[in-house]
């Protein structure tokens, strides 16, 4: 830890923008001619978080008044012509300046803070103290070219990267094995905030969606390690979804454990007790204790045990004792038993609460939790928002689904209930094909489209409630997965649905059509992601009107979002409407480079007949650089973490593009290389044919000449594992 004093001295013309951490002491020019900053940044901080940019940038600004009256100057710099794209992003950083002194009593500590965007950064973005460093795809916004969720990613990164400030640059990581200690609280933090800003109920269920689609498969691979992992190869390859994603659900348990008011006693000790200092996730730990009271032992074991444990409920009613048990056991590959806060509630048959929100800590491998006065069986509502990182089997019948599907006050566990019965009814038809679809399913699920209808509902919560599980979630409960039979299954049931609640969704698709003029506000957005919902189900009748429905929004559309939303769902099937669709978006957009990163990553994830063969065409393209990350992620991730259906083509050819891709780009970009490798590493969990397939990938990667530690890393830990 040290104090920094910086000094830049470069030519005027080419490099007119000369920034570093801290204060602008002075400025000047020198006797040549030659231009000089002076910076000095009073609080003391590691290397990591030092930053110097020096170059030809032009700036956004504006100013933003602290609590205790302190006038700070705020700047966004981009390159020319980018500047109309940032104010959003400037909106976001003064509502995390608030955010943060009101829910956690943080105020900015110096006269001012730069953002600097550039499209080539290889990561998404970095807290360096005072001066963020961020990619452009996570600043620049503008209705013509970002979707709805493009404005919310780039106010939570700000946001993220601003609460850094604390968590993580005024108290620093002793050491890289405590990522987590900064990056699972601050990703909590941005989540918070985000729930302030937004719906709480759809944005935990974005985040636990997020988490169970890329953190769980992780946790069950070969790289799997604790989120306080004790060893490594490359750094580059530590900056993982379990130390960031799962982090944060740590730092939840605690606030659930401890209650708000402790858990913000024990934040203000934190930052009290540590503040200029590089510490532990133990000296966290013990300050949450000090603070609270509450003896932490058997949570610790959060910090150093990998892998996602697995809850089984079981539930017993004594009618005669008016008495209801709740048997839960913990199981983790024989790990030791964790402290799991399994937040419970139990509803009585009328849809009545008889037990209000309840914390069952689970801290055992079994544990009996009994509840007395209970006058008829209940229906239990069991891991309310999502209250552990955890996988959870319950005795639960259909029944008992429908129930808290329609009169849960959960937001999260209302979703969830409806997912539990679409997996459940996708996997029945991956069992037989010819099954027939259960009748009840259906008619709960029109029951729930039909309540969009009635005005009454958040049409975001019921945009979420009425999608169909993702097919990477469904892969991760098949042992021996074959993807395309998942993803038969599910269109199996998608167009069942299709079919039968045909007429509501297009009642919900003609009530949120809107041709007034955009607006980016809640209702809005709510009104777009519950049309293209509903436009995904038309498409899936197979009707000629629904792809003139795409085909329309899409030549009508005032705003990315609806674009996008159609082009989406015309890519899955083809045709002369697709073909004219990405034409004419790319004579729209080819001049710009985020919104045609959209146009790579579309074709990469649709899945079709022509995919595989299409990708090899995409990086040929004139406009594909293996040299920007951003182009690489559009089409490659897209492909291999977006498309499993088509990535793991039964002929390997998926496999054989990604590996050959990584052996390019060992030379040009290691940790885009090795991040590309993400879903190789869970290879065991295919069937066998795919499993020799991605072996046979990862040993030709392997053995080439000059192989960088990110890349080995990787794919050394995989085949081993």
């Amino acid at each position: 830890m040290a104090v920094y004093k910086v000094r830049i001295e470069a030519d005027t013309s080419d490099y007119p923008v000369l920034l570093s951490n801290g204060n602008l002491i002075k400025q000047g020019y020198t006797k040549d001619g030659r231009h000089y900053t002076l910076w000095h940044d009073p609080f003391p901080k590691p290397c990591y978080l030092f930053a110097l940019v020096a170059g030809n940038l032009v700036n956004i600004s504006d100013k933003y008044i602290t609590k205790s009256g302190k006038n700070i100057d705020l700047k966004i710099y981009v390159r020319q012509g980018d500047e109309n794209q940032c104010q959003h992003a400037m909106e976001s950083l003064k509502r995390a300046m608030k955010w943060d002194e009101e829910v956690y009593g943080r105020e900015y500590d110096l006269d001012l803070f730069n953002i600097v965007a550039v499209s080539d950064f290889n990561m998404g973005a970095m807290e360096n103290k005072s001066l963020n460093i961020f990619n452009t795809a996570l600043i620049l916004a503008h209705e013509d070219t970002a979707t709805d969720q493009d404005f919310h990613q780039v106010e939570s990164v700000v946001a993220h990267e601003y609460f850094h400030n604390w968590t993580g640059n005024r108290i620093t990581c002793r050491d890289w094995f405590q990522l987590s200690l900064k990056e699972g609280l601050t990703v909590f933090r941005d989540q918070e905030f985000s729930s302030d800003m937004h719906s709480r109920s759809v944005q935990r269920i974005d985040d636990v969606q997020h988490l169970k689609k890329y953190q769980f498969p992780e946790d069950a691979s070969p790289l799997s390690h604790p989120i306080r992992p004790d060893n490594y190869i490359e750094i580059n390859n530590f900056y993982t979804m379990t130390v960031y994603e799962k982090g944060a659900e740590v730092i939840r348990m605690l606030h659930t454990i401890m209650g708000k008011e402790k858990f913000r006693k024990a934040t203000d000790l934190y930052f009290e007790r540590y503040d200029g200092q590089a510490i532990t996730c133990d000296d966290f730990l013990e300050t949450m204790e000090d603070a609270s009271g509450i003896d932490l032992s058997e949570f610790r074991l959060w910090y150093s045990q990998s892998g996602t444990p697995k809850i089984d409920v079981k539930t017993e009613y004594d009618e005669d004792k008016k008495e209801y048990k709740l048997i839960l056991k913990q199981s983790n590959n024989d790990k030791k038993p964790m402290h799991i806060p399994i937040a419970t509630a139990l509803f009585n048959n009328n849809g009545d609460k008889i037990l209000d929100d309840t914390i069952l800590h689970l801290k055992e491998a079994s544990q009996e939790f009994i509840f007395n006065d209970i006058s008829s069986k209940p229906i239990p509502s069991i891991l309310r928002n999502f209250s552990a990182p955890v996988i959870i089997n319950t005795d639960m019948t259909k029944d008992d689904l429908h129930f808290i599907m329609v009169h849960d006050d959960d937001g999260f566990n209302k979703y969830e209930a409806g997912q539990e019965l679409s997996r459940r009814a996708i996997m029945e038809v991956l069992k037989n094909p010819d099954t027939p679809i259960d009748n009840d399913y259906i008619t709960s699920f029109r029951h729930l489209a039909e309540k969009t209808t009635e005005g009454k509902e958040d049409l975001s919560l019921m945009a979420r409630s009425l999608s169909l599980p993702d097919i990477n979630t469904l892969i991760t409960m098949v042992n021996e997965a074959e993807p395309e039979k998942i993803h038969n299954a599910r269109e199996i049931v998608y167009k069942e649905l299709a079919i039968k609640c045909e007429d509501v969704f297009s009642q919900i698709y003609d009530d949120n059509v809107d041709s007034l003029d955009f607006k980016n506000d809640a209702a809005a957005i709510a009104k777009r992601a519950i049309k293209n919902t509903a436009l995904s189900f038309l498409i899936k009748t197979g009707k000629g009107y629904a792809i003139e429905t795409a085909k329309t929004q899409f030549d009508s559309a005032n705003n990315m979002t609806d674009r996008i939303g159609a082009l989406a769902v015309l890519s899955h099937i083809g045709g002369r409407e697709y073909e004219e669709c990405i034409e004419e978006y790319y004579d729209k957009f080819n001049y710009h480079e985020l919104a045609m990163n959209k146009w790579f990553s579309i074709q990469s994830m649709a899945i079709n007949d022509k995919t595989l063969e299409n990708i090899p065409k995409l990086t040929s393209h004139k406009d594909f650089s293996y040299t920007n990350p951003n182009r690489v992620r559009s089409v490659y991730a897209s492909f291999a973490l977006n498309n499993p259906v088509c990535f793991h083509d039964k002929t390997g050819k998926g496999y054989e593009i990604l590996a050959d891709a990584v052996i390019k780009l060992n030379d040009i970009n290691p940790q885009i290389a090795s991040r590309l490798l993400t879903p190789m590493r869970s290879w065991k969990n295919y069937s066998t044919d795919r499993q020799e397939k991605m072996k046979t990938a990862m040993e030709k990667i392997i053995n080439i000449p000059n192989l960088s530690n990110d890349v080995f890393e990787i794919v050394s830990k995989s085949l081993n594992g």
